[in-house]
Order: structure tokens, then sequence, then C-alpha cells
């Protein structure tokens, strides 16, 4: 090559990589906007995006059965796992619920999300005391939160207190302690008795109705979409978030969208998320699973987080 054409070449990959940076640094602006863009709300001392990546699609729940249980753990490799985490760390989310079990996947994937840069805010569910101490070195969380589940069964079998001793055993591990249940009675009786229970998990439909039930009492037949042996109600998101509404924590509203029975189309998302936040206080957050192998349902999801979720402070509560 002669001097000239060297010199123009040089010239022209200047101006390529000149193009590149100001497209990377477009790309990181766009990206610390959004994110700032995104409401937030006060768990202890971090704040936390009002809308919560969630981690059912990732194990493979669907509540919609087997078939589409299967499509989601096909999907959702370890590999894709870090780069959903990221993709909605990108788009503005930072903060991920997720499940810990012993012999499970996610400290790895935690691990190498971190290993990426993500300043994520991770927080997970978990079923006994002894998994408290395991879980803070595995995985470092901020929080931990007594299975929903599990509480409801405990409550009905009279042996709340062993969830209590799961509060009480988070908190000596220095860290925020949370309750989900799917049953909001359980959420009242917490609140009435005055637990020192940081935040609440709160399922918008009481999928453990059956089992939850006092001896002798009729439980109706549900009058949503069912699939399965989950009960879906029409009613149950009015019941719970008037309770999310009681209690003085902040709560984290999830299945919003009765997994999946509410995605038809995107009219019926975005009126699922305004329906959460205008019946829930401006402290509180909702949870979403995602499931983006068809459509973008990451930016989706936070756009109606944005335009719905902004509270009583321009986006900032």
């Amino acid at each position: 090559m002669d001097r000239r054409h060297f010199i123009s070449e040089l010239g022209r990959m200047a101006t390529a990589s000149s193009a590149a940076l100001a497209a990377m640094a477009g790309t990181a602006a766009g990206q610390a906007e959004s994110a700032e863009a995104m409401p937030t709300i006060a768990l202890g001392s971090r704040r936390i995006t009002r809308l919560v990546a969630g981690s059912n699609p990732l194990l493979g729940y669907s509540y919609l059965g087997p078939h589409v249980d299967r499509e989601m753990k096909e999907y959702y490799t370890p590999e894709r796992t870090v780069e959903f985490l990221l993709d909605c760390e990108r788009a503005g989310i930072n903060a991920h619920q997720f499940s810990y079990t012993p012999k499970g996947d996610s400290p790895g994937i935690i691990a190498k999300v971190r290993e990426r840069g993500s300043k994520m805010n991770f927080f997970c569910l978990a079923r006994n005391p002894d998994e408290v101490r395991p879980a803070i070195e595995a995985v470092d969380p901020f929080a931990m939160v007594h299975h929903g589940g599990v509480t409801d069964s405990r409550f009905a079998e009279g042996k709340s207190e062993l969830v209590h001793d799961f509060v009480k055993a988070v908190h000596d591990g220095g860290l925020l302690a949370g309750v989900s249940a799917h049953n909001p009675d359980c959420i009242k009786r917490i609140a009435d008795e005055g637990w020192e229970v940081d935040f609440f998990m709160t399922c918008f439909y009481f999928l453990t109705r059956k089992t939850s039930a006092k001896p002798g009492e009729t439980v109706p037949e549900p009058d949503l979409l069912h699939v399965g042996h989950y009960p879906f109600y029409r009613n149950d998101p009015t019941v719970m978030t008037a309770v999310i509404r009681q209690v003085k924590q902040p709560c984290l509203g999830f299945k919003i969208l009765g997994a999946g029975r509410k995605c038809a189309d995107q009219n019926m998302v975005r009126e699922a998320f305004r329906f959460a936040f205008e019946n829930i206080k401006p402290t509180d957050g909702v949870i979403v699973g995602m499931f983006p192998k068809y459509f973008d349902e990451v930016g989706a999801n936070t756009g109606y987080a944005r335009d719905l979720g902004g509270g009583e402070a321009n986006g900032k509560t």
C-alpha cells in the first residue's frame, strides 16, 4: 500500500473508531437514562426498581402445563439466563428474585452475572432456617424471603412458628427478612401479630386455596382459565391488593399477569400493570417473570413500569 492510500486508510479507520466509540457512549448514556427513569422503592437501605425480574420461567415453572414448562427449561440454559439478567439490567431493572436450593444453578449463574460487571440486587426465596447461612455464603443476597407455598401450608397446619423462626434466622444473618404468601390471611395475621418482617411478597392469586381451607370449608370452582391444578379466581387480585394497602411494610406483588392468563395481547398486559400499580402503595413493587423467546417482554414490561409505576414523585418514589 502506497503512502497516500495508507494515510487514507488510517483516516477511514479513525473515523470508524470514532463512530463506534460515539455509538458505545450513546448506548451507555441511553442505558443510564433508561435505568434512571425507572421508578424505584426502598427495601431497607436499598433502592430497587418497582419492576423486579422474577425467576419462575428461568426454572421452568409456567403454571400452564408440562409442555410450556419444558419449553422454558430448554430455552433458559445457564448461558441464556446470564444474558437475560444482563438484558434486564440494561433495560433498567436492577433487582432479581431467585429461589435458593443447595444443589441449584443460581449460585453459579449469579457469579457469572457479577463477573460481567452487574450491579443487580439479588434476593431469594428459601424454606428453612438452616438454608440461610449456606445461601449467604453461596450467593450473598441482600434479603431472603420465606417461600410462599410453604408459608401457606405451615399456617394451615398450625406451624406458623416455623415461618417466624426463618425470619429470625435471616435477621441473625444480617439480611432483610421477608415472607411470601398466596393466602392474604397469612399476610394479615403476620401484620396483626407485629412480626419483625421487612417486606412481603404477595401473590395476586390465592393458588393454595384448597390446601389452606379449614375443615368442612367448601372451595368454589375457579372462574379464570383453569389449567392443571392451579385455581385462578377473578376477584383474588382485588382481595390481595386490599391487604397490601393495609400493611405498613413494602410489598412485592407477583403473578400480576395470572401466570400468562392475562397475556392474550399487549393491551391486556398493560391493563394488568395498570391495575397493579393503581392498587398497591407507592412504596410497593411487582415481580414479573419473563420469557422473551418470541417477543421482547423485557422491553415491553419496563415500558409499562415507567409509564404506569411512577407513583407520586414523578418516577422517583
